[in-house]
């Protein structure tokens, strides 16, 4: 399915409506970018994202910065990316505390 982990845009319906005003359903769909990221705590991130997700992440001073400050992420690769992000700078830390 079509979703935007940062926005969270999907799929809606609506109508087309001719001339004659006859409706038959159809799809918005978003438009969803392959678009590859670099995080310092994971390295390469592939996202797919739409272009104004990709702008609130570069607003908020990249992927990291974005992930640290997120309240909602959208959909199973956002909900997997967290884990993976979260669980990484855990084992960050605990390797810089124990060197220290």
């Amino acid at each position: 399915m079509k979703i935007c982990c940062v926005t969270g845009k999907r799929v809606i319906f609506g109508n087309n409506v001719s001339h004659a005003v006859n409706r038959t359903r159809r799809r918005f769909e978003p438009n969803i970018q392959n678009v590859n990221l670099y995080s310092r705590v994971l390295g390469k991130i592939s996202l797919k994202i739409t272009p104004r997700g990709l702008k609130t992440i570069e607003k908020k001073g990249g992927i990291d910065l974005f992930l640290d400050n997120a309240r909602e992420i959208y959909g199973d690769e956002g909900l997997a990316l967290m884990k993976r992000y979260w669980a990484a700078k855990e084992l960050l830390l605990h390797a810089n505390n124990s060197k220290n």
